[in-house]
């Protein structure tokens, strides 16, 4: 028992939502809280052929018993909260820290005229770098300052840390990736704050001594939103000829695509300090594994790839993603601990 971080360790876009909703169902976490920036993140999670998209509630929230809560450190924009919470029909079991930014109109407004910020930089446009700022310049709104989230406030770190001392799973889900953090980054193309697993438990307000797993999730063909540093991506070509085509969950964007990185990935997992991976994608490298759910089910053309980038990782990947629907996925994490 304890809590778990799941962070992107590439560019964003790197399969967190699925990998948070496998977790949560294995799992049975009393909360999944959400760390990070704020909207300017999408999760995509597929279950039963049904696709959501998410950019303010815990993927997780496909999971119907646990606890949905957004940390402190995390930029609140009310209208995207309210409408997914009600799309979702999860109204009852979020939880929005009293002490979270808010983004206005006028922050969102600013993100989409800067010429710097949208042309240059490639902003998503959804207010996240202006209220940032703005936080930073202590003269944004709290969350406890908005009426309409009046029913959602709660202390959120309070929470997390009453359910972890009563012995409960926790997960803690971060947004973006690695890639893109304000710090580690490829600077200045990144966004307006830090992406690694230290940011995210301390934007839920969880310790570091509390920490039992840290997963970090990568694409087997990375992928990349807007500008900025991309050494190993392919041509378009090379990307239509492995029929890979995706855009972007918030932005609609086309993503540029990939090679698998093993140095970005080796750096990730130990700024991160991850103590396993989970990979998205492998069913794009070779086709005939899609919806493997063993180990022994997959070609041998997957597993020198993994043993490959294990080694050079120096970190167990134990969740490896077959498909994009929650089901197509092995979970090698009891392996793990038998071997352990």
């Amino acid at each position: 028992m304890g809590a778990t971080i799941i962070v992107g360790g590439f560019f964003g876009d790197e399969g967190k939502g699925k990998i948070v909703a496998h977790v949560a169902f294995a799992d049975k976490p009393a909360i999944i809280a959400r760390g990070g920036i704020g909207p300017n993140a999408g999760h995509t999670i597929e279950v039963s052929g049904r696709k959501f998209g998410v950019r303010m509630i815990p993927s997780g929230f496909v999971y119907p018993d646990a606890r949905l809560l957004i940390g402190a450190g995390v930029l609140v924009d009310p209208r995207v909260l309210l409408s997914e919470a009600g799309t979702l029909k999860v109204t009852e079991r979020v939880g929005v820290d009293y002490r979270c930014a808010i983004i206005e109109t006028k922050h969102i407004e600013t993100d989409k005229q800067d010429p710097y910020l949208s042309q240059t930089i490639g902003s998503t446009g959804t207010g996240c770098g202006p209220a940032a700022a703005d936080r930073a310049k202590r003269i944004t709104a709290q969350a406890r300052e908005v009426t309409e989230l009046s029913p959602f406030l709660t202390d959120a770190a309070a929470e997390v840390n009453k359910a972890l001392e009563s012995a409960k799973n926790v997960i803690l889900e971060g947004s973006q990736g690695f890639g893109i953090s304000l710090f580690y980054g490829t600077f200045p193309y990144v966004t307006s704050k830090d992406t690694t697993a230290s940011q995210i438990a301390a934007d839920i307000g969880v310790g570091p001594t509390r920490i039992t797993d840290t997963i970090v999730v990568f694409k087997t063909f990375p992928t990349r939103v807007g500008a900025g540093p991309f050494d190993t991506q392919m041509s378009e070509d090379e990307a239509k000829k492995l029929d890979i085509e995706e855009f972007g969950t918030v932005t609609g964007r086309q993503r540029r695509i990939g090679w698998w990185d093993p140095a970005m990935a080796k750096y990730s997992a130990m700024v991160n300090g991850a103590t396993q991976v989970a990979i998205t994608g492998l069913d794009k490298l070779d086709p005939s594994v899609k919806g493997a759910n063993q180990y022994d089910e997959l070609s041998t053309k997957i597993k020198t790839f993994l043993r490959e980038a294990e080694t050079a990782v120096g970190v167990p990947f134990t969740l490896l993603s077959t498909g994009p629907e929650l089901t197509e996925i092995v979970d090698l994490r009891e392996e793990r601990l038998e071997r352990a």
